[in-house]
C-alpha cells in the first residue's frame, strides 16, 4: 500500500536514517529505499548498486544510499491535488539576474564560450507537510522523475525532472538532449524560434561528440516537444552500445550544455564565480545505478523438462535533477535557471525563470 511506503518514510525521518522514495516517468509505481544506518556513502567504485545523488560540480562527491531494504507500492492511483492559484512573481532577484545574463551575453560576444546555463535560487515558505509535497509532485508531473531524497549528514530534496542523463541495460545506452523552453499553451501547436533550435542543435552536436569512442553506433531520433509542468522543450533521444565503463560515459556527459554551456570547462567556471551561490545537487543527477534483475525465458523446446533458463540483466537509470527543491524545516528553496546564447534576451531570461517556478511555488503552497 501506498500510506504503508509513506509510513516508512516517515520512521526514516524520525530516526534520521537516510532515505530516497521516487517514481519513474509515467508509472505508477512508487518505490522506496531505506538505509539502515546514518553513514555517508561516498560512490569509489561505480560497479557497485544503489541509488546515487550526485552534485552539479564533477569534481564534488557522488553520494549513493545502498539497498539496504526495498519497498515498492503500485496503487498511488491518478488522486488529484487541486493546486491553488496565484500570482508568483517575486521581483526581489529580477535585477540581479538580468545583469548576470547581461554578462554571460558579453563573455559569448567576447568568444569566451558559446552558450552558459545561469540559475537562480528562490526561498520560500513550504507551508504543507514534506510527504504531502511529494503527493502533490507525483500527482503534477506524471511524466517526469518524482523523488523525495533523505540523509541526515547532506539534507532533504525533492524534485520532478523530465531530463534523463543515462539509461543503460547491459551495454545498450540511451541518453537524450533537453533544451529551448515555452510555456505550454493548451490546445496550441508550438512554434520553436532560431535561438532555441540553435540551443537544442549545440546540446545535441556536443553530446556525440563526448561519447565518441565510449558509445558505438550511435543514433539520434527524431527532434521532439515535450512538455514538463507548465513549459514546453524540445527534445532529441541518442541511442548505442556502450564500449567504455559506465563511470566514463557518465563523466563524459556531465555536467551536460542543458545544465552547465559549451565549453565545458569555460562555462562551469563562469557559473561558479557569478552565480553567487552554491548550486549543490540542482543540475547535478540521481537515480538506480547497477540494478539487478532477473530474466526468464522459456525454450520453447517440447518433452524439455527444464525448458526454463534465467539471464541476470544490470541496468542504471540516471536522470538529471531539473525542477527540484531543498527543505530545510519550513523553508523551501526552489532552483531555476535557463540556456544563454548570443540570441537572449535578459528580460525574456527572466520571465522565462518565473514561469518554469511557479509550479513548484504552486506545490509549496
Amino acid at each position: 500500500m501506498f500510506s504503508d511506503l509513506l509510513h516508512r518514510v516517515q520512521e526514516q525521518f524520525s530516526q534520521n536514517l537516510p532515505c530516497v522514495v521516487y517514481r519513474k516517468p509515467k508509472q505508477k509505481k512508487v518505490t522506496g529505499i531505506f538505509q539502515q544506518s546514518d553513514d555517508l556513502h561516498i560512490l569509489s567504485d561505480w560497479n557497485k548498486s544503489g541509488f546515487v545523488f550526485a552534485p552539479f560540480d564533477n569534481l564534488d562527491n557522488v553520494i549513493l544510499i545502498p539497498v539496504d531494504e526495498l519497498l515498492e507500492a503500485n496503487d498511488f492511483g491518478t488522486k488529484e491535488y487541486s493546486l491553488p492559484d496565484g500570482d508568483y512573481l517575486d521581483d526581489t532577484q529580477r535585477l540581479e539576474h538580468i545583469d548576470l545574463v547581461e554578462s554571460g551575453i558579453a563573455e559569448i560576444a567576447k568568444n569566451s564560450f558559446e552558450k552558459v546555463v545561469l540559475s537562480r535560487k528562490i526561498r520560500a515558505v513550504a507551508k504543507a507537510d514534506t510527504l504531502l509535497l511529494f503527493q502533490r509532485i507525483l500527482a503534477t508531473y506524471d511524466s517526469a522523475f518524482c523523488y523525495l531524497w533523505y540523509h541526515p549528514k547532506i539534507g532533504l530534496w525533492l524534485g520532478a525532472t523530465p531530463e534523463i542523463l543515462v539509461r543503460t541495460e547491459n551495454n545498450n545506452f540511451t541518453t537524450m538532449s533537453l533544451a529551448g523552453t515555452q510555456p505550454h499553451k493548451e490546445g496550441e501547436n508550438p512554434s520553436w524560434g532560431d535561438k532555441e533550435l540553435k540551443e537544442q542543435r549545440l546540446v545535441t552536436d556536443y553530446i556525440k561528440q563526448a561519447l565518441n569512442e565510449k558509445v558505438s553506433g550511435l543514433q539520434a531520433a527524431d527532434l521532439e516537444t515535450v512538455k514538463a509542468g507548465n513549459v514546453l522543450h524540445l527534445r532529441t533521444k541518442l541511442s548505442g552500445r556502450m564500449v567504455a565503463d559506465i563511470e566514463d560515459v557518465i563523466m563524459a556527459l556531465h555536467p551536460t550544455p542543458a545544465v552547465c554551456g559549451l565549453p565545458r570547462t569555460a562555462t562551469k567556471e563562469f557559473i561558479l564565480a557569478h552565480e553567487n551561490y552554491d548550486r549543490e545537487y540542482y543540475t547535478g543527477f540521481l537515480g538506480e545505478l547497477n540494478f539487478k534483475e532477473e530474466i526468464r525465458r522459456s525454450t520453447n523446446r517440447k518433452n524439455q523438462e527444464n525448458s526454463v533458463y534465467k539471464s541476470i540483466k544490470s541496468r542504471s537509470e540516471l536522470f538529471v535533477n531539473l525542477r527540484c527543491m531543498k527543505l530545510e524545516n519550513e523553508i523551501a528553496y526552489i532552483y531555476v535557471g535557463g540556456g544563454i546564447t548570443s540570441e537572449s534576451n535578459p528580460e525574456k531570461e527572466w520571465q522565462e525563470t518565473v514561469k518554469k517556478s511557479e509550479t513548484m511555488l504552486r506545490i509549496l503552497s
